[in-house]
C-alpha cells in the first residue's frame, strides 16, 4: 500500500483517490490487488477528511464591526 504522503496536496490526493476508484472497476482487478488498493484509499481519504476538518476549523472570515475594529468570524456563522 502506498500511504499518503504528508506533502501530498489535496487535488493530488483527490486525483489518486479516483484512480483507485476507476481501478477498482475495472474486471481485471486481483483480490489482492483490490484490498491493496481499498486499503490505499481508506488511507488516502482519512488524510483528505482530516485536511478539511483541519480547514475548517482554521478558516475565519476578518470583518469589520460598525465601531471600527475587527472580528474573526466563523463562515457559518
Amino acid at each position: 500500500m502506498t500511504p499518503p504522503r504528508p506533502d501530498a496536496t489535496y487535488e493530488s490526493e483527490i486525483a489518486r483517490l479516483e484512480e483507485i476508484v476507476d481501478l477498482l472497476a475495472t474486471d481485471g482487478v486481483s483480490l489482492d490487488e483490490a484490498l491493496r488498493l481499498f486499503e490505499e484509499g481508506v488511507a488516502r481519504l482519512r488524510a483528505v477528511t482530516g485536511r478539511l476538518a483541519a480547514a475548517e476549523e482554521r478558516i475565519a472570515l476578518l470583518t469589520e464591526r460598525e465601531d471600527g475594529s475587527y472580528a474573526l468570524d466563523d463562515l457559518d456563522g
